[in-house]
């Protein structure tokens, strides 16, 4: 076999050639060869409730799920993610056409935005974002327009002028996340107004990322886009068994829209994985019907966390945005007498023994987002008190 010449054609395809290793990666396998805590990548370090994760036991065993699902979902999951968001919101889905189960919210995304955009077409993306949408918008062939949320008065805040003025004749959707990771800001009514009100005027579809939408802390509330006058007949929702039930390897996520948005999607969602999670559906749809006290509890025990980690956080120097959703603290290394948080973060677990996530990773304008690094407070409280000793070392260093 000829060997490869320098000349020949790069594998990779040029629509995904500016995505290298995934930054979670990275930092993962840093925070693993120096022994460091990992309050990089959002995922907790307990399960979820016993009563699912048995339900889930009893699923495998009795049968269900073991070989392939419906494609669509099964019947239970899709009836449960209906009732709950009928029961909290009072929006009426239809399970068997207006509700679609997929391998987790990332699935979700690819899928719609596969779905929905064609090549040429502009999608408004507010930055920081997770990393997934301007793969999946690249992927598409579409071109992503970002309008960044800046710090304001202890938050970081849309501009919606600026989210106006980003609206163009080749915009075809907005892609919106509330509660926002990694800022932690939770969208307002009268900012989702004015949103809902340009998706209106310019005829746009809006995908919603609300995967976060139980984690809302003291006085935020969490608005679903499609309860706003003129939205539901153009919003695809997604919604996450992994961050709602500290699930996250289970794979569950789904979709709620009118139903030619959902056959739209599952035309793509059929080509990426078919299906999956099989048992773990079944599991998910009895934690949909878990009790109030339940998402209570949930939201109680990590604003604890979220109050220890960033009291930690401001004690050892960094200037923090104590957030208003999600289970991730913002930070300014700019107070440590830093500026780049993606060479604060690569050599955090030497100076402290802690790996955190670099939120430049998450824009377009790097620039903007240069100072801010990530921490994750979904973890046991034993290890954030571990963690917090270990960074007070910085403002002594």
């Amino acid at each position: 076999m000829a060997a490869m010449t320098s000349s020949a054609r790069p594998f990779l395809n040029r629509r995904l050639a500016e995505f290298g290793t995934t930054i979670f990666a990275e930092m993962s396998a840093l925070a693993l060869r120096t022994g460091s805590i990992n309050l990089g990548q959002g995922f907790p370090d307990t399960d979820g409730p016993e009563e699912i994760r048995e339900a889930a036991v009893r699923a495998l065993r009795d049968g269900r799920g073991n070989q392939y699902p419906p494609g669509p979902g099964v019947p239970e999951l899709r009836h449960a993610v209906a009732d709950h968001q009928l029961r909290r919101y009072g929006l009426a889905y239809d399970p068997d056409t207006e509700v679609l189960v997929t391998a987790g919210a990332t699935e979700a995304i690819a899928a719609s935005l596969l779905a929905l955009l064609e090549p040429g077409d502009e999608v408004v993306a507010l930055e920081p974002y997770y990393d997934s949408y301007a793969a999946c918008i690249a992927m598409a062939g579409a071109r992503r327009v970002p309008v960044t949320l800046r710090p304001s008065e202890g938050r970081f805040r849309l501009d919606l002028d600026e989210l106006r003025d980003a609206v163009t004749d080749r915009t075809r959707l907005l892609l919106l996340n509330t509660p926002h990771n990694p800022t932690g800001t939770v969208l307002t009514r009268a900012e989702l107004a004015a949103v809902a009100e340009l998706a209106v005027e310019r005829d746009l579809l809006v995908v919603t990322d609300e995967v976060y939408e139980h984690l809302v802390f003291d006085d935020a509330e969490h608005v679903p886009l499609a309860t706003l006058p003129g939205m539901r007949e153009r919003t695809v929702t997604l919604g996450s068994a992994g961050k709602s039930f500290s699930f996250t390897g289970w794979k569950v996520g789904w979709v709620t829209a009118p139903a030619p948005l959902v056959t739209a999607v599952r035309s793509a969602k059929q080509y990426l994985t078919y299906v999956a999670s099989g048992p773990f559906q079944y599991a998910v749809a009895e934690a949909l019907a878990l009790p109030e006290t339940y998402f209570e509890d949930f939201r109680a025990d990590m604003r604890a966390k979220r109050d220890l980690l960033a009291g930690g956080l401001a004690e050892a120097g960094f200037g923090v945005y104590v957030p208003s959703g999600t289970y991730f603290v913002t930070t300014d290394v700019r107070p440590l007498g830093e500026t780049d948080g993606v060479a604060f973060c690569r050599s955090l677990p030497e100076r402290a023994g802690v790996v955190a996530i670099p939120n430049a990773v998450f824009y377009d304008h790097r620039e903007e987002g240069a100072p801010f690094v990530r921490f994750a407070f979904c973890k046991r409280t034993e290890v954030l008190q571990d963690a917090v000793t270990r960074l007070k070392g910085l403002a002594h260093a």
